[in-house]
C-alpha cells in the first residue's frame, strides 16, 4: 500500500525593468548572466534501473505470496485438539491495549454481505478531518462491493487495514452458531475464513494485516489457536461502541465515553444509515478534551 507524499515548492518571483538601450554593453550583460542560478543537471533512471526496480518488487510480492500458501499448507496439516470454549472472549482474544497512557484504539468493522456492504463516509471523513486514527476491519464482501473505497482508505495513512474474515463467520471446529450465523466446521474451514481474505488484502494493498475479528466476533479457543499460527493475532474489545450499528447516537456516545486508557472501541463503517457517524463525533470530541489521543493496535502489545 503505497503512501501519498505531498510536496510543496516556492516560487521565486523577479521584478525586472525594462531596458530601453538595445545596444546594452558587455559588462550589463555579463552581469545580468552571473545572477542566473545554474541549476545542477539530474541524474537520469534508465530504462534498465525502472526494470530492475520492478523486477525486485515483483519478486518479493511474489516471495511474500508464497510464504501465505506455505503458512496455509503448513497448519493445514497441523493436528488440533477439540476446542472447550466458544465465546467472544476466549482464551488468546486481545481485549485492551497494555498500556496505562490515556490512548484508545478505535476499531471500524465493514461486515460485507447482503445487509452490510454499505460505506459510512460521513464517520470516514469526521475521522479524516480531525486527524484521528483507527484500525479497519475489512470482510472480503465489503472488499468487492467497495473496492474504490477500500484502496483509498488502505493509502491513508490514519487507517490501517485488518482481516474482518472472508464470509463474515464465527469461527469453529465444530458447527455452532452466534447471533443467528452458522459458523466454521472444520479446520479447513477457519483456514478458509482467515486467509483467503488475508491473501486478497495483500494482494491489493501490498500489506500483511496483523489481526484478525471474525464475523459476530465469537471463536473456540482451538480456532484462536490456528489463527497464532496463521500470523494474525484474535482482537476484540472492552468496549462495544455502536452495538453492531443499532445503537442511538446518544447511546453511541455513552458507550464510547466508557472507555478507559488502553480501550479497543468496535463500532461499524457499513452502515451509512446508523446514527454511529454523530455519536462518534460527539464522543471523540469529548475524550480529547479529557486528554485521549486515538492510536493504531500495532503502537501497543496487547492483552
Amino acid at each position: 500500500m503505497g503512501k501519498k507524499l505531498v510536496v510543496f515548492m516556492s516560487l521565486l518571483l523577479v521584478t525586472m525593468g525594462c531596458a530601453s538601450n538595445v545596444n546594452t554593453s558587455v559588462t550589463e550583460q555579463n552581469n545580468h548572466k552571473s545572477n542566473v542560478v545554474q541549476e545542477e543537471p539530474q541524474e537520469e533512471v534508465s530504462a534498465e534501473e525502472i526494470n530492475e526496480n520492478t523486477d525486485s518488487e515483483r519478486l518479493e510480492v511474489d516471495k511474500q505470496k508464497q510464504e501465505l500458501e506455505n503458512l496455509t499448507l503448513e497448519v493445514n496439516g497441523k493436528v488440533y485438539g477439540e476446542s472447550s470454549q466458544f465465546s467472544e472472549y476466549v482464551t488468546g482474544v486481545k481485549t485492551m491495549l497494555n498500556t496505562e497512557e490515556k490512548v484508545i484504539a478505535l476499531t471500524l468493522d465493514a461486515c460485507g454481505g447482503e445487509n452490510g456492504s454499505g460505506y459510512d463516509e460521513e464517520l470516514i471523513t469526521f475521522l479524516i478531518e480531525n486527524d484521528i486514527k483507527a484500525d479497519l476491519f475489512v470482510n472480503a464482501r465489503w472488499i468487492d462491493e467497495q473496492y474504490e473505497a477500500f484502496v483509498e482508505l488502505a493509502a491513508n495513512p490514519l487507517f490501517t487495514i485488518q482481516n474482518h474474515g472472508t464470509e463474515h463467520k464465527p469461527l469453529s471446529v465444530t458447527p455452532r452458531s452466534a447471533w443467528g450465523i452458522s459458523s466454521t466446521s472444520s479446520q479447513e474451514e477457519i483456514v478458509d475464513e482467515i486467509m483467503e481474505n488475508q491473501m486478497k488484502i495483500f494482494e491489493i494493498t501490498g500489506e500483511i494485516p496483523q489481526y484478525f475479528r471474525s464475523g459476530t466476533a465469537f471463536y473456540d479457543d482451538t480456532a484462536v489457536q490456528i489463527a497464532e499460527d496463521l500470523g494474525v493475532q484474535v482482537v476484540n474489545f472492552n468496549v462495544i461502541g455502536d452495538g453492531g450499528a443499532t445503537f442511538t447516537n446518544e447511546e453511541v456516545s455513552q458507550e464510547m465515553l466508557k472507555a478507559q486508557p488502553g480501550s479497543i472501541v468496535i463500532l461499524h463503517m457499513n452502515q451509512p444509515q446508523s446514527e454511529t457517524a454523530e455519536g462518534v463525533k460527539d464522543a471523540v470530541l469529548v475524550l480529547l478534551e479529557q486528554g485521549f489521543s486515538f492510536v493504531h493496535l500495532n503502537e501497543f502489545d496487547l492483552e
